[in-house]
């Protein structure tokens, strides 16, 4: 039995109530990674143009897990 076939045995067995899971599940397996990266570079671009006199302060990940 192939893995889709199997995934779909699954399907049929899952309540109808649980099927919305699957279905976000599957899309965010398929999402868009180009668009993805491009949220993740424009994220970072803002930090390097950032004012913030912070910007380059470093945080422990213990200090930054206490705020």
């Amino acid at each position: 039995m192939s893995d889709k076939e199997r995934i779909m045995q699954l399907v049929d067995k899952t309540p109808e109530y649980k099927l919305g899971y699957i279905i976000a599940y599957i899309q965010g397996l398929n999402a868009d990674e180009e668009a993805d990266d491009s949220f993740c570079e424009k994220l970072y671009q803002d930090y390097l143009n950032s004012d913030d006199p912070d910007k380059d302060e470093f945080v422990s990940l213990e200090d930054a897990a206490r705020a």
